[in-house]
């Protein structure tokens, strides 16, 4: 499954994380970019490298498995080194090199699977910076990377300064935004019955090939099971024991399934907020799927089918904002790391909570239509505990104006996102 955002003519669609790779590569012996697969990593740090090692490429696979410092040695560095899980001794051929001439903009290694990267004898630790990399946002499909990370521009300015963009989709029109994916070979290059068969396929090698790379030997249509009861979950905050009893899988088998999808970076887990001021906060994580057009193309759903349904409506449009937030915070100056919160008697939830760095805190919600006050009561809850650890609240909506919803709380269109 490619992950080429080059067109014909050989032009490029710029990324939000170019500077950032840049500016790493300029001080830093070698970095990791990580992310799913077909999101483009190959492509981008193909611009930065003077030669490559396609991993992928059996010949060269088995040449590094026989010698990978001899290979390396012989090699122009920027070296961008592909698909390294193929050939993981490449790994330890990377950090000897480091580890013997630790200059700057050496090694740009890439791979769609984690593998046991979080294994504390991984020889990456302390050689390798990673970088992740996820979809294409909606400011780099219209073009506009790189530009200043939303959440940059609400700790620098607070909520109160945010405008009406000029550019405000009606309801359908971010839904259809969503199905368009992030993927660049699917979203820039393919009309819309060819984008679904591509998401049918890159499910099914997801399911068949990757998984088998990870995962040993796995049922695909159970795995597909427990994706499903997923998808149907995603930007939910629910107990896995309903996420597998709605697979009809045993938790033994749903942990094992949760942990491959993870590892895949399909999926995650945003952990719940937790503060020494507030009381009764639930632990549970909330659930996504990385990609609001993989939620639609594993339930096999449409723009119509989806804007019928106004759970799963609301899901889809919160997994759709998660996508454009997950992916500019590798470039935010501000720190910040994404949870949600919810209080165990479900009398307050915000969608997102943003913890920058100082103790500094941002509450996002997501919703169909335009708010009113009384929308953003949980909102001001939050304000009222935080104080001036509050930097501000902002309900993301599908309307067309940016207002004030009271002190530090307003309400904006969800495409202030990329305006």
């Amino acid at each position: 499954m490619g992950g080429t955002n080059d067109a014909a003519d050989g032009t490029y669609a710029l990324r939000a994380v170019d500077p950032l790779i840049g500016e790493l590569l300029a001080g830093l012996p070698a970095l990791l970019l990580v992310g799913p697969r077909a999101v483009g990593k190959t492509t981008t740090a193909h611009r930065f490298a003077r030669s490559e090692l396609r991993l992928d490429y059996p010949p060269t696979a088995q040449a590094v498995a026989v010698d990978p410092d001899a290979v390396l040695r012989e090699l122009d560095e920027p070296v961008l080194i592909d698909e390294w899980q193929v050939a993981p001794a490449v790994l330890g051929a990377v950090k000897r090199a480091v580890d013997q001439a630790p200059h700057p903009g050496r090694f740009l290694v890439t791979g769609s699977v984690r593998g046991d990267l979080d294994s504390p004898t991984w020889p990456g630790t302390g050689r390798l910076v990673r970088v992740n990399m996820y979809g294409l946002t909606v400011a780099e499909l219209l073009g506009r990377a790189p530009r200043e990370p939303f959440l940059d521009r609400v700790a620098a300015q607070g909520v109160e300064h945010l405008p009406t963009p000029l550019e405000r989709p009606d309801l359908r029109g971010y839904v259809e935004l969503a199905l368009r994916s992030g993927f660049p070979e699917a979203a820039l290059e393919l009309p819309a019955d060819l984008r679904e068969r591509w998401l049918d396929s890159y499910l099914d090698q997801l399911l068949t090939r990757d998984l088998a790379m990870i995962g040993g030997q796995r049922d695909p249509d159970r795995v597909r099971r427990y994706l499903e009861a997923l998808a149907l979950h995603t930007a939910g905050v629910v107990e896995h024991q309903a996420v597998f009893r709605a697979a009809d899988l045993s938790r033994a088998t749903a942990d094992a399934y949760d942990h491959l999808l993870r590892n895949l970076l399909v999926a995650e887990a945003v952990p719940a907020w937790h503060s020494s001021r507030l009381k009764r906060l639930v632990r549970t994580p909330k659930r996504y799927l990385i990609e609001p057009a993989l939620v639609a193309s594993v339930l096999r759903l449409d723009t119509n089918s989806i804007l019928q349904d106004a759970l799963l409506l609301g899901r889809l449009l919160d997994t759709f904002v998660m996508a454009q937030l997950r992916a500019e915070l590798p470039l935010c100056r501000s720190r910040p790391r994404l949870f949600h919160l919810r209080q165990a008697d479900g009398r307050r939830e915000i969608d997102l909570i943003a913890e920058l760095s100082g103790r500094r805190t941002v509450a996002i919600e997501v919703k169909a239509g335009a708010p009113g006050t009384g929308d953003a009561r949980h909102l001001a809850w939050l304000r009222d505990e935080l104080g001036d650890e509050f930097v501000g609240g902002v309900i993301l909506h599908t309307g067309q104006l940016a207002y004030s919803l009271g002190d530090r709380l307003t309400a904006a269109p969800i495409s202030t996102l990329w305006a």
